[in-house]
C-alpha cells in the first residue's frame, strides 16, 4: 500500500536511528506515519509504502517499510524545509529571508553561496556553511532512495550512508561485494543480490574475491577456525558462487594467488596443508606469538623466599596448600607466563589468592580480569578482589567512529602482574589486545579449564599455548571442593575421565531424570523450571538455568524458549512487546547478548555513583526492563546492573535465554542448571556434557536417556579448529618471525 503527501508535522525523530514519527497530509486526510527514514523535515513531499497496523497504545498508524522524499514545491513547504533544522545554523527567519529573496528558485539558490550571500544579513561564510549542509542533505537522501530503489530497507540503508557518506552510491555500483567487509549486517547473499540488480556479471573478480573472504570470515564466526586449508576453501567457495566448473575452480584459484601477491590474503605451509586466511588473522596470531616468547624471556627478575609467602599466606588463610599448588605459585612469580589448568574444585581459586598475597608483599601491582561480566562478578566473590573483565581492564573507548582500547601497545597497563580466570573462553583478538598493553617485564597467569569448550571467537587459546611446550603449566588434580552428599564436582570429573557419572539419585545437588523422546524432555525440563526446582531450592525461576546441546527440535533452546517465556512471562496488557523474525520479546523476558557490540553504551548505578561506558559482549544475560515502541527502544538490565538502552535496529543481537545453548554458557555460572539432552543432536561429546555440567554451582539436572549420556561420554573427539599459532610460537623460537 501506499501514501503520498505532504509532511505537517515531525512528532518524534531519532537521529541515530532514522526512526521517525510524523503526520502525513495525503488529499483530504491526515494519518500518523512510522518507520526508519532519512532526514525529513516538514513541508517536504513524501511517497512510503507499507501497511495500516492499529497499536493498542497508539491506535492506527501507518508503518512505512520504504520512504521515497522529495523537495517541497510551495513557497511556504520551502520555508519549514529550509527551517527545519536539518540544515545546521539555518532557523526559520534566516529560511524565511531566503524564500523572500529567490522565490521559488530558493532551493536552486542553495546550491551556490554566491546567490544566498545576496540576501541581506547572510555572509559569504556563513551562506557556504548553508549551502555545505544542504549538499550533504541531498546526498543523503538521494544515496537512501538509491539504495530502496535496490530493495534495501531505509534502516540499512542508512547504516551503508553512514559507512561510505556521500560516496555511497558510487561505491556500490562500483563494487556491492565490498558491502560484506564494510557493513556490519550484510553477508555475501545480500551483496550478491544488490550486484544481480545493478547487472554485475557473475564470473566478476569483485564476486569472486568476496566468496573467498566471506567463507574464511564465516569459517571464522561458525566454527572459530582462523585459517582454511586450501583444498577446503576452493571448494567452499565454488560452492558459494553456486557454479560447479572447472572454470570455476582455476577463477577461484587464480584470484586467491591475486589476493596473496596484493596482501589480502596470507598463504602459509603448516606441513600438513597449505593454509590460507585473511592478513589480519595473521597478523593477529603472529603478534600472539611474539609478545608471548617476548613476555617469558623479559620477565623482571627478583628474588623472593616462595616458601616463607606460602607458609605467610597459610597461616593467614587457615589451611595449608598442596604441594602441587605451592609449585603453581612459584612458578607464578618466577616467569613472565603461567598456565594453571584444573577441573572443578581444584583449588584454582586458592591459588589465585596465594599469588596476589605474594605479588603485593613483592610491592607489584596486581589486577584480576575475565573474559565475561558474569566470570569477573565471580571471581570478585570468590577472592574478595575487584575484578574486571578484560574489555574494561584494557578500558574500551568508542568515539569518532571507531572503538579502540585506551591501553594497548603504545599506552601500556600500570600493572606488574595480570592474572586472568576462565581463558578457555578468550579469543585471539581479545588476547592480542590484551598482551599488547602488558609493559616489558610483566608477568601474566592464565587460569583456566583445559577440558571445556573452546572459545565462542575465532582461535584455541589455551590448548595451543598448552600442547606448544614453551611455556610451564601447572595441572591441579587434586579435588578439594566436595562434601560427602554433594555429585556435582565428583561426577564432572568422572564424566571428564570418561566414567559414567553416578546417577542414583541419592546426592542433595546431581538428578537424573530418565527421558527418551525430545517432547518429554522439553515437557519436563519445563516442570522442573517452573513448579518443582523452584520449591525445592527455594529460588525464583528466572534464577534456574535450561542448557540444551542445541536451538532446534522440541528440546532445542528455540520450543524450550517459547515454552518458558508463556509459563514465566505470559503476555499481559501491562507488559510491552516487541518482535524481530519468528521471536517475540516481552517486558520482563531474560535475555542473552549474543554478539560483541563495542559501541553499545550503558549506564551503572550504585548508590550515588554513575558510572558511564560501552561495550556489552556475547553472553551477558540480562532482563528486558522497558520497551517503548512509540520511540522503537528497549531497555535491558544486565547481571552486573548496567542498563542498556537498544534501538529495535539493534534487537538481532538478543534472543530470549530462559534456555541457552551449552556453547553460549562458557564462563557462565548458575546456582541450578537444567540440562535437556536430546539424543537426536549429531555432536554429542564428552567436552559439552562436561561443560554443560561445571556451570552449575548448588544444583545440576539432566533431563534424557543414560544411552546418550554413555555415547557423549564415550566420544572424547573435540571438533578441530584450524590455527597457525603453534607454528607460529615454534619460528618465534627458532627466530625466525621479525
Amino acid at each position: 500500500m501506499e501514501l503520498k503527501g505532504e509532511i505537517r508535522n515531525i512528532i518524534f525523530r531519532s537521529e541515530e536511528t532514522g526512526y521517525t514519527v510524523l503526520d502525513l497530509k495525503c488529499e483530504d486526510a491526515t494519518f500518523t506515519v512510522v518507520g526508519t527514514m532519512p532526514p525529513v523535515s516538514e513541508g517536504q513531499n513524501l511517497r512510503v509504502e507499507g501497511d495500516f497496523r492499529t497499536r493498542s497504545m497508539y491506535g492506527r498508524q501507518f508503518t512505512a517499510e520504504k520512504a521515497y522524499v522529495s523537495s517541497p514545491s510551495g513557497l511556504d513547504g520551502i520555508v519549514k524545509f529550509l527551517g527545519s533544522g536539518l540544515i545546521k545554523g539555518m532557523g526559520p527567519v534566516t529560511a524565511r529571508a531566503i524564500v523572500d529573496y529567490h522565490g521559488v528558485n530558493a532551493l536552486e539558490a542553495m546550491k551556490y553561496p554566491i546567490e544566498i550571500a545576496k540576501v541581506k544579513g547572510i555572509s559569504l561564510r556563513r551562506a557556504t556553511e548553508f549551502c555545505l549542509g544542504f549538499s550533504k542533505l541531498e546526498k543523503m537522501q538521494s544515496a537512501v532512495m538509491f539504495l530502496q530503489k535496490l530493495d534495501i530497507t531505509v534502516n540499512l540503508a542508512l547504516k551503508i550512508y553512514r559507512v561510505y557518506g556521500d560516496a555511497t552510491e558510487e561505491r556500490v555500483r562500483k563494487n556491492p561485494y565490498s558491502l560484506v567487509d564494510d557493513v556490519d549486517g550484510i553477508g555475501f547473499q545480500t551483496a550478491d543480490r544488490i550486484a544481480g540488480e545493478l547487472g554485475i556479471a557473475g564470473d566478476s573478480d569483485y564476486r569472486i574475491c568476496a566468496a573467498i573472504t566471506y567463507t574464511l570470515k564465516e569459517a571464522s564466526v561458525r566454527s572459530g577456525h582462523n585459517f582454511l586449508p586450501e583444498n577446503e576453501l576452493v571448494p567452499a567457495v565454488v560452492t558459494l558462487l553456486r557454479s560447479d566448473s572447472d572454470e570455476t575452480e582455476r577463477r577461484v584459484r587464480d584470484n586467491i594467488e591475486d589476493m596473496v601477491m596484493l596482501g589480502d590474503l596470507v598463504r602459509y605451509d603448516t606441513g600438513e596443508c597449505v593454509a590460507v586466511l585473511t592478513k589480519q588473522s595473521f597478523n593477529i596470531e603472529r603478534s600472539i606469538a611474539r609478545r608471548l616468547i617476548r613476555l617469558q624471556a623479559e620477565a623482571a627478575d627478583f628474588r623472593v623466599d616462595t616458601d616463607y609467602e606460602v607458609a605467610r599466606f597459610e597461616e593467614e588463610a587457615g589451611f595449608k596448600l598442596h604441594p602441587n599448588q605451592v609449585e603453581a605459585v612459584r612458578a607464578a612469580v618466577e616467569n613472565g607466563l603461567q598456565i594453571v589448568t584444573g577441573g572443578p574444585g581444584t583449588g584454582k581459586t586458592t591459588i589465585v589468592k596465594c599469588m596476589i598475597h605474594l605479588f603485593r608483599n613483592l610491592g607489584q601491582r596486581v589486577a584480576l580480569c575475565a573474559p565475561t561480566g558474569r566470570a569477573a562478578k565471580r571471581l570478585s566473590a570468590a577472592t574478595g578482589e575487584e575484578a574486571k573483565t578484560i574489555h574494561r581492564l584494557l578500558d574500551l573507548d568508542w568515539k569518532d567512529g571507531g572503538g579502540r582500547f585506551a591501553y594497548n601497545n603504545d599506552r601500556k597497563l600500570p600493572l606488574d602482574a595480570v592474572i586472568v580466570d576462565e581463558v578457555s573462553m578468550v579469543d585471539e583478538y581479545v588476547f592480542n589486545a590484551l598482551l599488547s598493553a602488558l609493559d616489558r617485564g610483566s608477568r601474566l597467569v592464565l587460569v583456566g579449564d583445559k577440558d571445556q569448550l573452546a572459545s565462542v571467537g575465532a582461535g584455541n587459546v589455551l590448548s595451543d599455548l598448552i600442547k606448544c611446550g614453551k611455556f610451564p603449566v601447572s595441572e591441579l588434580t587434586q579435588i578439594y571442593r566436595q562434601s560427602e552428599d554433594s555429585k556435582i564436582v565428583l561426577n564432572a570429573h568422572r564424566i571428564n575421565r570418561g566414567e559414567m557419572p553416578e546417577l542414583d539419585n541419592k546426592s542433595r545437588d546431581f538428578f537424573f531424570e530418565e527421558r527418551e523422546d525430545a517432547e518429554s524432555i522439553a515437557r519436563t525440563a519445563s516442570d522442573l523450571v517452573t513448579r518443582r526446582l523452584p520449591a525445592f531450592l527455594k529460588v525464583p525461576p528466572m534464577e534456574i538455568q535450561v542448557l540444551c546441546p542445541m536451538k532446534r527440535g522440541s528440546a532445542g533452546t528455540v520450543n524450550l524458549n517459547r515454552i518458558l517465556q508463556e509459563k514465566l512471562n505470559p503476555p499481559s496488557r501491562e507488559k510491552r512487546e516487541a518482535r524481530q523474525g519468528d521471536t517475540l520479546f516481552r517486558e520482563g523476558d531474560k535475555v542473552m547478548q549474543t554478539q560483541n557490540n563495542y559501541q553499545q553504551e550503558w549506564v551503572q548505578v550504585s548508590g550515588n555513583t554513575v558510572e558511564k561506558g560501552t561495550g556489552v559482549f556475547n553472553g551477558d544475560i540480562g532482563v528486558i526492563e522497558r520497551i517503548d515502541p512509540q520511540i522503537m527502544q528497549f531497555s535491558v538490565r544486565f547481571d552486573d546492573d548496567k542498563v542498556a538502552v537498544y534501538q529495535y535496529s539493534d534487537i538481532e543481537q538478543l534472543a530470549l535465554a530462559y534456555a541457552v545453548t551449552i556453547h553460549k554458557s562458557q564462563g557462565c555460572e548458575f546456582d541450578a542448571v537444567v540440562v535437556a539432552l536430546d539424543a537426536n543432536y549429531m555432536l554429542q561429546t564428552r567436552n559439552l556434557l562436561y561443560t554443560a555440567v561445571t556451570r552449575a554451582k548448588k544444583l545440576v539436572v539432566i533431563v534424557g536417556a543414560k544411552k546418550t549420556v554413555a555415547k557423549m561420554i564415550r566420544n572424547n573427539e573435540t571438533a578441530r579448529r584450524y590455527s597457525l599459532l603453534l607454528n607460529l610460537i615454534e619460528e618465534e623460537c627458532r627466530g625466525e618471525v621479525f
